[in-house]
């Protein structure tokens, strides 16, 4: 398969905007697609058991053992201001690196590696909830869906807000 065979086109752009943008490793989050870049993400790891840890911020589910190193897990769902996770419901993580420490950003599932065009991207629209806008770098025009770019850095920065 070649690179190019994952490449979202759009009709009629021009040969800048068909340029190689981005690659990010797509997830799902209460049904919307998010990607991260590939660059960022270390490890893909199905559900895990996860040591809660007393009196952590709102959006830290616990820590969790990867090969014999300790990582924290940030429950994406509170972090963005999402619904809780049903009981049984599908769980996955990826695990990236902010500051030197590894953290585990839990997930509802993981897609596939997509190599995106500048022709694609624009910036957060005005009517992106304020969780998603604080954490994005803009967004992609897919077919029939829009992927939020996440930006870990703003992601891990766990003091940036309070959910209520």
């Amino acid at each position: 398969m070649s690179r190019d065979s994952n490449v979202h086109r759009l009709n009629g752009g021009s040969a800048a905007a068909q340029e190689v943008h981005g690659e990010f490793v797509t997830l799902r989050l209460c049904g919307q697609t998010l990607g991260i870049p590939v660059m960022a993400v270390h490890d893909v790891l199905a559900a895990q058991k996860i040591t809660p840890i007393p009196l952590a911020p709102y959006a830290v589910a616990g820590v969790l053992n990867l090969r014999g190193r300790i990582v924290t897990a940030i429950d994406l769902r509170a972090r963005l201001g999402l619904p809780p996770r049903g009981e049984g419901d599908a769980c996955m993580s990826i695990v990236v690196e902010h500051k030197g420490e590894p953290y585990s950003l839990l997930i509802d599932s993981v897609g596939e590696v997509l190599t995106l065009t500048a022709g694609q991207y624009e910036r957060n629209p005005v009517t992106l909830d304020t969780h998603w806008q604080l954490v994005s770098n803009g967004i992609y025009r897919l077919d029939g869906e829009l992927l939020v770019v996440v930006d870990v850095e703003r992601l891990l920065d766990i003091g940036l807000t309070a959910v209520a």
